[in-house]
């Protein structure tokens, strides 16, 4: 359909919130090289001996122990997570007793032995927390009962994230005098336990944004197709009333999966269904003016991808394809390939196209003036830019949209899913 000249990478991102996005993506970077170096330090030290060398054992030892911590850290701090991680805290700072203390000075978890100094530590935790500086309590002030003679220092360490600030302490017990190396742990544990909870933060975040695009994709479903949809459904209420009742069904329908309560995600074939009673809406009142040919490969109908991501295809397809032509006539192709890992979706219409150029800049205000509409906002509702970020976010950079359209060739609109991704399903 399309001459070779009309290749693009239709991406429209928005620049608000940039700084936090570029801090989120370095936090998650560097935790990703955390771990792919702990991978090739495991596997270097499998491979050599089967961990003879008591350095090897050790150095084995705190990457299992490391990661142990992390996953309870990375849910986020809460009083589970807390009791969950704090054990692995405690054999990384090699100290007798750990606490971990929420942002309030509610004590979290209390790992080892000497809680009859809870309250001294947690004294120190309110001080540590609203002066965002270490505290130390050392054995001449601490009042010890006959269980902690033993204790010698309480030291605690804020938790500090940047951009958000304290969010809670990492406190411990020792029972020796607290020199240079034992402060250094401490503070290196500290900043690994926030880099995880700083991670929980960025899912967090990344997964209200998600539910945020999908409230602005539902608010942008076209007012105009809502309105021609009901006056379609009135059109046949004298003329053909079991064919007004058949409509109004399927507009039901539609707009009670478009706007379901539950989830992120979607199944590809659920998607499908419901692009099938749009485009019967849509069939409805263009009559044969518009045709629609699909073609879905079986084995990718359980493929999971972000609900709605199919919609807004669609219809910018159904726009071009046949509001955008002065024949009034288009035809519309959704093809779903299975290409190994991945599934490729396309949804590609003959209809009026646009300049590559304006699409790769980003200038909403040129495409919305070469398609005939009235304001850029009207061009942009379809929300490519919503789509192309939530795969992105989803499934890494390698899985966005790709446009192809050039003026008077029409518009293909392509995504590549993964057939399967941990942790994300429907």
């Amino acid at each position: 359909m399309l001459p070779p000249v009309a290749s693009a990478a239709g991406r429209v991102r928005a620049s608000a919130g940039t700084g936090d996005a570029v801090n989120g993506t370095v936090v998650a970077l560097l935790a990703v090289a955390v771990l792919v170096l702990a991978g090739v330090a495991a596997l270097w030290l499998r491979t050599r001996r089967g961990l003879t060398t008591p350095a090897e054992r050790a150095v084995h030892a705190t990457l299992h122990t490391a990661s142990l911590a992390a996953r309870p850290l990375r849910r986020g701090l809460d009083a589970t997570s807390a009791q969950e991680a704090a054990p692995h805290l405690r054999s990384l700072t090699g100290t007798p007793s750990v606490a971990l203390v929420d942002a309030d000075g509610t004590c979290l978890a209390w790992s080892g032995p000497f809680e009859g100094l809870s309250e001294q530590l947690l004294a120190a935790a309110h001080r540590a927390v609203a002066e965002d500086r270490r505290v130390l309590v050392g054995h001449g002030d601490l009042v010890r009962g006959a269980d902690d003679q033993a204790a010698r220092a309480v030291i605690v360490q804020p938790l500090v994230i940047d951009g958000v600030g304290v969010v809670g302490a990492l406190g411990v017990v020792t029972t020796t005098e607290p020199g240079p190396a034992l402060l250094g742990v401490l503070t290196e544990v500290a900043r690994y336990a926030c880099s995880q909870i700083e991670l929980a933060e960025l899912d967090a975040s990344r997964a209200r944004l998600d539910r945020a695009e999908v409230r602005a994709l539902r608010a942008q479903i076209s007012p105009h197709f809502i309105y021609n949809a009901l006056g379609t459904v009135a059109s046949f209420v004298r003329t053909d009333p079991e064919r007004a009742r058949e409509l109004l069904l399927e507009f039901a329908d539609f707009t009670r999966y478009s706007f379901r309560a539950a989830g992120e995600y979607t199944l590809l074939a659920d998607e499908l269904r419901n692009i099938d009673r749009y485009l019967t809406l849509e069939r409805a009142r263009f009559g044969n003016a518009l045709e629609v040919r699909l073609q879905v490969a079986p084995e990718v109908l359980n493929v999971v991808l972000p609900f709605l991501a199919l919609q807004p295809l669609v219809e910018n397809a159904v726009r071009h394809g046949i509001a955008g032509k002065s024949t009034r006539t288009g035809t519309i192709s959704i093809v779903a390939a299975d290409e190994g890992t991945d599934c490729v979706i396309s949804v590609e219409d003959d209809g009026v196209g646009m300049d590559p150029e304006l699409l790769r800049s980003g200038d909403l205000d040129a495409v919305a003036e070469g398609q005939g509409r009235t304001s850029a906002k009207e061009a942009a509702h379809v929300g490519l830019a919503n789509v192309d970020d939530r795969l992105r976010a989803a499934f890494g950079n390698d899985y966005g949209l790709v446009v192809e359209t050039a003026p008077g060739a029409g518009t293909k609109v392509s995504m590549r899913v993964p057939k399967f991704r941990p942790g994300i399903r429907a």
